[in-house]
């Protein structure tokens, strides 16, 4: 049981407890905030409280957080389209939509669920019983291609080269406004964000490099449509490049807006490649465009 203690700032007072909670202990939820002050494992200076308690700046806030229950995905029985497979890994198309791993709120219907039934149980043990055959993920709200290792060793080989930056990772993504440049590389580095910690930041403080290059596909009025390769791969790297340079991926309601028609990102993993980690073959795979990135196409080419 870990026990994590914040003082309240200034510009918190008056806040509610859940909604300060949920924006400074990683990894709580407002829902999950309000089910911890129910149970009266969050405290205000020693105190229990009810959600509906306002602070005041100073205020000390105690959230206990108890040990992490370890939880096993179970096998479904979910399709999944698998556009190549060996004895060692797969590589999957997922859709917009699909969570890539259960987790908090997603317990069933991921892509991993998925895999379980299909694989009968034989994906990599490294990443634990929760996560297996996960090398790297892509978000819930982004389409396309990721790769799933079946064996450690594949495991072991393909983490080695997306360390080394010599994986080959292309998007393409429709961004608002128009670009200045039809080519370039973003090089800022990527953390935590300091009050909203569900969102990432270009920060020079905590934070990892991450690199960005860029090509802009088509101008379509006031959008672009764009190609973007990753050289590192740092949690939700394009979407908050593009918000740093001010062109938000069009529809990401995190770091953008939401657009009407879709839900989330416009934004599909459209190339990757690797060599394989057995036979040392290069492997490489092209997703087509999904019908909802397409069909934002068209209507944006009628109205330009």
């Amino acid at each position: 049981m870990d026990k994590i203690e914040t003082a309240v700032a200034a510009e918190y007072a008056g806040a509610r407890i859940d909604k300060f909670v949920s924006e400074n202990v990683p990894g709580i939820s407002r829902s999950a905030a309000a089910k911890m002050l129910s149970e009266g494992s969050i405290l205000v200076n020693d105190r229990q409280v009810s959600k509906n308690c306002r602070l005041r700046t100073d205020d000390r806030v105690t959230a206990i957080i108890p040990d992490p229950v370890e939880l096993e995905a179970q096998a479904e029985n979910i399709p999944v389209n698998i556009i190549y497979e060996d004895d060692h890994l797969l590589v999957v198309d997922k859709p917009k939509g699909m969570v890539v791993h259960p987790a908090a709120g997603n317990y069933n219907g991921t892509l991993v669920n998925a895999l379980l039934y299909h694989c009968k149980g034989r994906l990599s043990s490294i990443n634990g019983v929760i996560r297996p055959g996960i090398v790297h993920r892509i978000d819930k709200n982004t389409s396309g291609l990721l790769i799933v290792a079946k064996t450690d060793e594949a495991h072991n080989g393909l983490a080695a080269q997306i360390k080394e930056h010599s994986f080959t990772r292309e998007y393409e993504a429709i961004v608002e406004g128009r670009m200045k440049d039809m080519t370039g590389v973003i090089d800022a580095p990527i953390g935590r964000h300091k009050t909203d910690r569900k969102k990432m930041c270009v920060t020079d403080k905590n934070s990892k490099n991450a690199v960005t290059h860029y090509e802009v596909l088509e101008e379509l009025g006031s959008y672009t449509y764009m190609k973007l390769r990753l050289e590192t791969g740092r949690t939700h790297q394009i979407r908050v490049h593009m918000k740093y340079i001010g062109h938000p991926v069009l529809g990401d309601d995190v770091y953008g807006k939401p657009y009407k028609g879709i839900d989330g990102q416009c934004l599909h993993a459209r190339k990757i490649g690797f060599i394989h980690p057995v036979t040392g073959e290069y492997l490489e795979f092209t997703s087509e465009l999904p019908e909802y990135f397409q069909n934002i196409l068209s209507k944006l080419r009628k109205c330009r």
